[in-house]
């Protein structure tokens, strides 16, 4: 699919999209009690591999629109399955274990791309706990029972590892620990994972370093309305600094993610200035777009853009410089220099990317501009363009 976008001004009102973070737990945790209902929830791609999966892990799920009633996953008899994940990085790392807690054959499979990003947590403790893990181009097979123990984690990788581990290690026959070998990264999608098991019946104790995970636990029914998600409001946001007039619903003021510091981020990015983006990676592309617009900027952790849908600093030099901007990219940094932007003279490449599509759109509505493999945003945000249309931006899709 190709977008056209026009120089045009967005203003109204609009609704957050639902959280997919927030989504993805509520629908595990929902699975594995007798029965719980998550109202809000997008059928994005992702979400979609994530009900697919645990439909074959043993949920019984019954959706209607934005709203599913799951639940039925039986921890003591979690059958062999094949699990269809897509791009989907959170379907694979949160299923993991829990298709190793059931010991049986597990094979997920999805896009190449997805099965280059780091797998090494689980391959340790599988190793470690005689379980096979045999991984391709494009797929996995795991087979083997996970049993209680320690986990020794790097807080410098995903977070998804540890929420793939708290997920699955209350089901087990006796107490587990997860213990940090180094300071942790992306802390807040950690808290949103121990909030989620928080509100299904589920005790995870912090310790120094790591947490206690009590075993033999049971998911308790509950009933969850997904709240909106940051990650994608900040596409939204941005348009009010580039002239426009959104109020943007929907968003808790509460909320454990991460990425509601795009807001604070947003009010000094005309300056320039330094920016860790160490718990918030999903905030580069649009952070980078804007410092390009505006005053540029220096943007540190962004180590782990590398293994996102794309090489995200990469992807992002390459369509800002079509604009007339620069990217300077290192291994833990990214310099974007102040320069005059202008209407790329090509067509702009969504690198398969839902949040470059998003940015290169939102920059699009000041210039101008073409955007090829726009079909991306269906991973986490279908309805981008109908909303952004909405709210006046001039969006023609090929």
């Amino acid at each position: 699919m190709t977008v056209n976008i026009k120089p045009s001004i967005a203003r109204g009102e609009i609704a957050a999209p639902p959280s997919k973070s927030v989504a993805h737990r509520a629908l595990i945790c929902a699975a594995l009690s007798a029965g719980s209902r998550v109202t809000n929830i997008d059928l994005s791609e992702d979400i979609k591999a994530t009900l697919e999966g645990l439909q074959a892990l043993g949920a019984k799920a019954d959706i209607n629109g934005k709203s599913a009633f799951i639940g039925g996953i039986n921890k003591a008899a979690i059958p062999a399955a094949k699990i269809e994940c897509g791009a989907s990085g959170s379907t694979l790392r949160f299923l993991i274990p829990l298709a190793m807690a059931g010991g049986n054959k597990t094979v997920f499979c999805g896009e190449k791309r997805l099965f280059m990003r780091d797998l090494s947590v689980y391959e340790s403790i599988a190793e470690r706990a005689g379980i096979s893990f045999n991984k391709g181009d494009t797929s996995l097979t795991v087979c083997g029972k996970l049993k209680a123990g320690k986990f020794c984690v790097r807080g410098d990788i995903s977070s998804q590892f540890v929420t793939g581990l708290m997920l699955a290690l209350p089901l087990l026959s006796g107490d587990s620990v997860i213990e940090f070998t180094s300071p942790v990264f992306s802390k807040p999608y950690i808290d949103i994972t121990v909030g989620m098991l928080s509100r299904f019946g589920i005790s995870v104790i912090p310790r120094e370093n790591g947490y206690l995970i009590p075993g033999n636990q049971t998911y308790k029914p509950s009933a969850i309305e997904v709240e909106g998600d940051y990650s994608n409001a900040a596409f939204l946001d941005a348009f009010n600094l580039l002239g426009g007039n959104v109020k943007v619903l929907n968003l808790s003021a509460d909320t454990a993610q991460g990425d509601r510091v795009y807001k604070r981020y947003f009010g000094d990015i005309r300056s320039g200035g330094s920016y860790d983006l160490s718990d918030c990676p999903d905030l580069a592309p649009i952070m980078f777009a804007l410092a390009a617009e505006f005053s540029g900027a220096v943007f540190t952790g962004t180590s782990r853009l590398k293994i996102k849908e794309s090489d995200r600093a990469v992807a992002m030099a390459e369509e800002l410089r079509k604009f007339g901007g620069e990217l300077t990219v290192k291994d833990d940094t990214v310099g974007v220099k102040a320069l005059k932007l202008h209407a790329p003279h090509e067509t702009l490449c969504s690198h398969n990317d839902h949040r470059i599509v998003m940015a290169l759109a939102v920059l699009a509505s000041r210039y101008g501009g073409e955007i090829s493999g726009a079909e991306a945003v269906n991973k986490s945000y279908p309805g981008f363009f109908e909303d952004i249309k909405k709210l006046g931006i001039e969006v023609e899709i090929k």
